[in-house]
């Protein structure tokens, strides 16, 4: 049976009933978050997103726990999980979310802007039928961050990424996002 998107409320309230587990276990799961959920989440440039991609530890535990509220909220089975951890750099930027919003049983922490960004340029997805790709993402980040150059943004996203460059895509909406903003 397909599922619906996650909106920030439907992720919100699974993380809030993850921390209430993990608590009642007398656990604090350690998520870093990142894509479409750090989007719905922290910037709300996104109405929803598929997953929530993230790095739980200790992970037996999270999976476990995941999985109970899967089952009590009508989540796909994979609502929570690690698949973006084959793109992460082992140069990651992180920041912890302020507040307790998520409960005593969460410790929550999402990339920087500038991490976000590294990481949406190195996989540049396009859009395609069913799937959102990258391109708005890095749009978004662009327009925040407001570098002033396409060797500014390789700089950055060298920091993360040592010895590897923009890909041809990632390199022209670089340029087109830079070039709009000066016009």
């Amino acid at each position: 049976m397909p599922y619906e998107q996650l909106s920030k409320t439907r992720i919100t309230q699974a993380l809030r009933r993850l921390g209430e587990l993990a608590h009642g276990e007398k656990l604090t799961l350690e998520v870093a978050l990142y894509g479409g959920a750090v989007f719905t989440l922290v910037y709300g440039s996104r109405d929803a997103t598929k997953d929530v991609d993230a790095l739980v530890r200790p992970l037996k535990e999270a999976q476990r726990l995941a999985a109970v509220v899967a089952r009590e909220q009508g989540l796909p089975p994979d609502w929570l999980n690690d698949q973006v951890k084959q793109f992460l750099s082992p140069k990651e930027e992180k920041r912890r979310l302020a507040g307790g919003e998520f409960g005593p049983g969460l410790r929550i922490s999402v990339p920087t802007a500038a991490y976000l960004l590294a990481l949406k340029l190195r996989a540049c997805r396009p859009r395609l039928p069913g799937y959102v790709g990258d391109e708005e993402d890095i749009q978004f980040l662009l327009r925040k961050i407001k570098p002033k150059s396409v060797a500014e943004v390789e700089k950055t996203y060298e920091k993360f990424f040592p010895g590897d460059t923009l890909g041809e895509r990632a390199e022209a909406l670089v340029e087109q996002v830079i070039k709009e903003r000066k016009s």
